[in-house]
This record gives structure tokens, C-alpha cells and sequence, in this order.
């Protein structure tokens, strides 16, 4: 299970938990930032230890949300032999068009109460990370269509300097073609989980990533943002459907 962000550990711990029976879940948090840039590259070779470590000889799925979508790809790219399914839930974005697009959306979704409450919170937290904590909590409607009651809204950490390092070093991978073109050597299952109301345009990415991997599945939830497993009226279908789709699947 591989967390969003980049920079959110622990972002996909509820999604870990919901999915853990009668799966067996590892959730790794990501390399937090150091002296060193943090690189795809460098994302790539910690989970190929963790790996290493805990799965033995099995061949795992990944599952991934939002940026942790982008890294299982990337990964089962390069180590096709080692995964045995991909699950893409709330993808992030691949070619400008489609950053285009997601932009437009939460410039329309943004009221100006929202946008004065945003201007605050420099003023308010002095503390780069805490801002964008802040920042997050005020634009969950801008990401979620109806949060269940009983679903956590925070993000406990963020690693601001990590956060920009690995995306953009991601974008310098999309900039050279490598990203998605490199997606072509994935030869597993792909599933891509979608909501409706999430800004990050579905279709738009599916479509990017179907030129690369043609054995794509793509299944959208009416009703439902960027974190499916929150939703109060698509949380059970969408983890009924990753469910079901994971146990078919995992060797």
C-alpha cells in the first residue's frame, strides 16, 4: 500500500485497514527528506527493499493512492517480474493537459470564503508543513463529494522539502518521455479506481495511460472525490470492487 502525497506518510493507513481483511497489508512509508534530494529513483529502490524484505519470493500487488498511484507504476515498470497486480486509486496526473484540467477544477471549486481563509494561514502558522496541513483540512471539499462521519480528515505529517523533491523530479521524468512511455513494459493487471468528483480528471488520465497499458481497467464511482475510502455513498462499493478484483489477482 503505498501513501500519497509525496511527503504524506501514513496518508493510506485508513485504505490499509479497510482492505486488510482478508488481505495482508504492508503499508511503507516513504523516505522522508534529508540533506540528499529525494528522487524517483530513490522511492524505486526503498520499496524494492521492503520487498525484498517481507515478501520473500511471493509477488505481491501494489496498491497505490493519488502519488503512491504514479510510484507502484513507475516501480512495476521497471521490476515487471516482481508485481503481480497494480491498483491505481486516484491517479495523479501524467502530461500538462491534464494538470491543466485539474487546475481549472479546483480554481472553480475554490469560493472566495475559501480563497480568504487560504490567504490567512500564512500569518497563522509560521511553519511551512503546518500550513499545508491547514490548507488541506480547508479544501477537503474541494477533493471529497461527502465525507462518511467516521473518516478522518487529517494528515498527521508532511514533508514539505520531500514533497517537492520527488514531484519534481517526477516531472522531469515526464518531461524526458520516460514517464508514462515507460509504462509499456508493465504486463499485469492494471486496475485504475475513479472518482466522479475528483478534481484529478479520470478519463483524461485513464486515456494517457491506456496508450501505454492496454490491459487497463478503469472503474468510476458517481458521488465520489480523491479518496474513495472516505466517501459516505462510494466507501463500500469501491472497497467491495478492489477487493474482490485483489483477490483474484495476488499470486
Amino acid at each position: 500500500m503505498l501513501h500519497g502525497g509525496p511527503g504524506s506518510p501514513g496518508s493510506a493507513g485508513p485504505l490499509a485497514q479497510a482492505l486488510a481483511d482478508p488481505l495482508h497489508i504492508l503499508e511503507p512509508w516513504q523516505r522522508w527528506s534529508s540533506s540528499t534530494p529525494l528522487t524517483v529513483d530513490q522511492h524505486v529502490a526503498d520499496l524494492g527493499d521492503v520487498l525484498c524484505r517481507y515478501t520473500h519470493d511471493e509477488k505481491p500487488a501494489l496498491v497505490g493512492e493519488s502519488w503512491g498511484a504514479m510510484l507502484a507504476l513507475v516501480f512495476a515498470s521497471r521490476y515487471p517480474n516482481r508485481v503481480s497486480a497494480v491498483v491505481l486509486i486516484g491517479c495523479g496526473t501524467f502530461d500538462e493537459r491534464a494538470r491543466a484540467r485539474l487546475q481549472e477544477t479546483l480554481e472553480q471549486r475554490t469560493t472566495p470564503e475559501l480563497r480568504a481563509q487560504l490567504a490567512g494561514i500564512e500569518a497563522r502558522f509560521p511553519d511551512e508543513a503546518q500550513r499545508f496541513l491547514e490548507a488541506h483540512r480547508l479544501s477537503d471539499a474541494i477533493y471529497t463529494f461527502s465525507r462518511a462521519v467516521d473518516a478522518d480528515a487529517t494528515i498527521e505529517h508532511f514533508d514539505t522539502q520531500g514533497h517537492l523533491e520527488s514531484w519534481s523530479d517526477m516531472l522531469r521524468l515526464q518531461a524526458s518521455g520516460a514517464v508514462p512511455a515507460g509504462f509499456a513494459s508493465i504486463d499485469c493487471p492494471v486496475l485504475m479506481l475513479h472518482g466522479t468528483y475528483d478534481p484529478h480528471p479520470g478519463a483524461m488520465i485513464r486515456d494517457t495511460l491506456k496508450t501505454y497499458l492496454p490491459q487497463l481497467e478503469y472503474h468510476e464511482f458517481e458521488k465520489c472525490g480523491h479518496s474513495p475510502w472516505v466517501e459516505e455513498h462510494a466507501r463500500d462499493r469501491f472497497l467491495t470492487t478492489a477487493r474482490c478484483w485483489l483477490d483474484r489477482r495476488i499470486q
